[in-house]
């Protein structure tokens, strides 16, 4: 350990799991909850969106998102998210984590019931405000990632502190499920309301009046979680990194940490001078010092995060189209408008209930014992064996005797999506960066992860279509194929195995001792250098 080290941040260090670790995870992790639900309950509707405002008389197949449209709905989010992850991840820094976390928080639910009630007189209208409302929901979302993750790591201790940041993103999980749950439990109420025929048959009644109401609802229920959990995010103290390290307020750490640790801890007012004071404590983003000993670190978290979205983002917004091209989801034409949301939820549920979820709590159990570094390579080099293993023998998969075979094997990509990389990357960066600039580093590796996210959303949807013009969605050019689409996102996968060399491993190490915040100037140099090769 640091030989500086201040009382205070030993004491979390070394802090027993307490009642305030839970209440912190389920706080910070309603977020997270909230921001899956937002950002992947869009995928579950956008087929009803195209049947309500873009049906064409005489089509044999329901009307569909124009290509622009679809791209603008699904991936308008993730250009929100990415712009507020570089905002309030720097503001953060600035300002200090819970000033900005309520803010955050606001925004969700605010731009959550808006996206519901998304109003206007035609189809461009109601899409240019759904855009509008849920730029401003990913924005809010964008805010949640860099916050929750250093508020977390900041509050945990070392011997568990991986467990507990991957617990907060655990919660995307639920989140995922949560969409598919609420979309199953409002598409049947409504479908045994109002009862339809086919687009086969009735071309215009297989759309009810009422599925404008559907995919309103769905939207909106997002709002719920978020607005539970406002009163509780205020009521949290800072954390006592920030107030000592950053705010260099000795005196306010050592009292909001006496509270919620049970302890009584003395203030250090000397020591937080002292190491205000060293040169080791004082170097900006943008410095040659911050290059030197970080630099490799933030291209490794950031790359990983960037080539692990690219996969990740691609397959959970369009596995709906994966579904339909093998078999899983009917035709089109064979339901009607709110049936085909009930179907396309009880996949994305079934695949969240038995891979997704599970696939979290994994890295939760064993992230503490396994590390990151090798939970992250493992994740990496099993997404990559299955999805050259789904692409290779496309053909064999699409056959309907092998249905069953290629959704558990697209199933197993999420496993270790979620048992390796999705949930290292969002712990990495909150754990080996200084306290001055964790929040900031952590936002940037997030926006690369939604540049990423921004490249599977649109580059996919349009890469993923057939070169049978007959197979293609309406409006849609000729793709590469999912086969093709696969095998790229394999060799994607690859390089994210060769980007993780330049991550290191935090394992067991104080937040203080992985940044060299405590350290001579000459001894944290030489240590900041060193951990530039991973462990494993």
């Amino acid at each position: 350990m640091a030989r500086n080290q201040l009382t205070v941040l030993t004491a979390l260090d070394v802090a027993k799991t307490q009642w305030y670790h839970f209440t912190a995870i389920v706080i910070a992790g309603m977020g997270f909850f909230t921001d899956a639900y937002d950002l992947f309950c869009i995928s579950l509707v956008t087929k009803l969106l195209g049947r309500i405002y873009y049906h064409v008389d005489g089509a044999p197949k329901p009307g569909t998102l124009p290509p622009n449209v679809s791209a603008a709905v699904n991936g308008v989010a993730f250009c929100g998210t990415l712009a507020g992850q570089l905002f309030f991840g720097w503001l953060g820094d600035k300002l200090g984590r819970k000033k900005v976390y309520g803010i955050t928080l606001i925004l969700m639910v605010v731009s959550s019931v808006a996206s519901g009630l998304s109003f206007g007189s035609s189809p461009k209208g109601v899409m240019a405000t759904l855009c509008f409302f849920r730029f401003w929901l990913g924005f809010g979302i964008g805010g949640d990632y860099p916050l929750s993750a250093t508020i977390m790591s900041e509050y945990a201790n070392k011997r568990t502190r991986g467990a507990f940041i991957a617990a907060v993103f655990a919660m995307q999980g639920f989140g995922i499920l949560g969409g598919g749950i609420v979309a199953l439990i409002i598409s049947s109420a409504f479908d045994h309301q109002y009862k339809a025929a086919p687009y086969s048959v009735d071309p215009i009644g297989s759309t009810v009046p009422e599925a404008d109401y559907v995919w309103r609802i769905v939207l909106m229920v997002g709002a719920i979680p978020a607005a539970l959990t406002y009163y509780w995010r205020m009521k949290m103290p800072e954390t006592a990194r920030y107030t000592a390290l950053v705010a260099k307020n000795a005196k306010q750490a050592a009292s909001d940490m006496s509270k919620v640790l049970q302890v009584d801890i003395e203030a250090e007012e000397e020591k937080v001078a002292k190491l205000s004071a060293k040169e080791s404590n004082s170097f900006g983003l943008f410095s040659r010092e911050f290059l030197k000993r970080h630099g490799l670190h933030l291209f490794g978290t950031a790359s990983t995060w960037f080539l692990l979205d690219i996969a990740f983002y691609s397959q959970n917004l369009f596995q709906k189209d994966i579904f339909s091209a093998i078999g899983w989801i009917p035709p089109a034409a064979s339901m009607n408008a709110i049936h085909e949301v009930y179907k396309i939820a009880r996949a994305q549920t079934l695949i969240a209930l038995c891979s997704t979820v599970p696939g979290y709590w994994f890295t939760v159990a064993l992230i503490d014992y396994m590390g990151r570094f090798a939970i992250q390579m493992m994740g990496f080099f099993f997404m990559t064996v299955f999805m050259f293993a789904l692409a290779i023998p496309y053909h064999h998969w699409t056959l309907k005797p092998n249905r069953i075979g290629f959704v558990v094997m697209y199933s197993l990509t999420f496993f270790f999506a979620n048992f390796g990389p999705n949930a290292t990357t969002f712990v990495v960066p909150a754990e080996i960066f200084p306290a001055r600039l964790r929040s900031t580093c952590h936002g940037i590796s997030a926006a690369a992860g939604k540049a990423g996210a921004i490249v599977g959303a649109f580059g996919f949807l349009y890469a993923a279509q057939s070169k049978d013009p007959s197979k293609r969605d309406a409006g849609y050019p000729a793709g590469i194929g999912v086969k093709n689409s696969l095998i790229m996102l394999g060799v994607i996968n690859f390089f994210g195995m060769v980007c993780t060399l330049c991550v290191p491993e935090p394992k067991g190490k104080s937040l203080e001792e992985l940044s060299g915040e405590n350290e001579e100037d000459g001894e944290a140099a030489t240590t900041a250098s060193n951990r530039t090769v991973p462990a494993v």
